[in-house]
């Protein structure tokens, strides 16, 4: 098995940002797949920072996927940090960086999930309520 995944999970300026490193693949990913979606429920906006994962693979790219449309249905939004080039280049082929907005920083992705829209005006839940702030993989 590679790197262990971890999962940080906090509240920033009206989102739910979560912080993932490590390695998302077929063992690792259902942890990440349930924090996520806990996350989505109460329709508050939902970053997921990915500058220190060093490997996903389609399973995490399923939970990703996954995560938007529940984020959706939810009345929420997903965005993603995705600056490294090779993880950034994987959604170009395929195709999700036309499905889940992306940004270079956090700070954009922050700004751009933090925009009026449903459920903005609530406080999103406590992080350390809705999922716990350290997961190991």
């Amino acid at each position: 098995m590679g790197e262990a995944l971890t999962v940080g999970v906090r509240r920033e300026r009206g989102c739910v940002v979560v912080t993932v490193a490590g390695e998302i693949d077929i063992i690792t990913v259902a942890r990440l797949r349930q924090t996520l979606f806990d996350l989505v429920i109460g329709g508050h906006p939902l970053v997921v920072d990915l500058d220190q994962v060093s490997f996903i693979d389609s399973a995490g790219l399923a939970a990703l996927v996954g995560t938007a449309k529940r984020a959706t249905a939810c009345g929420g939004s997903l965005h993603v940090v995705c600056a490294q080039p090779k993880t950034h280049k994987l959604f170009q082929l395929t195709g999700l960086d036309r499905r889940i907005p992306l940004a270079r920083t956090l700070d954009e992705a922050v700004q751009a999930a933090a925009r009026p829209g449903p459920h903005r005006d609530s406080e999103p839940p406590d992080a350390g309520q809705a999922a716990s702030p350290v997961l190991d993989g």
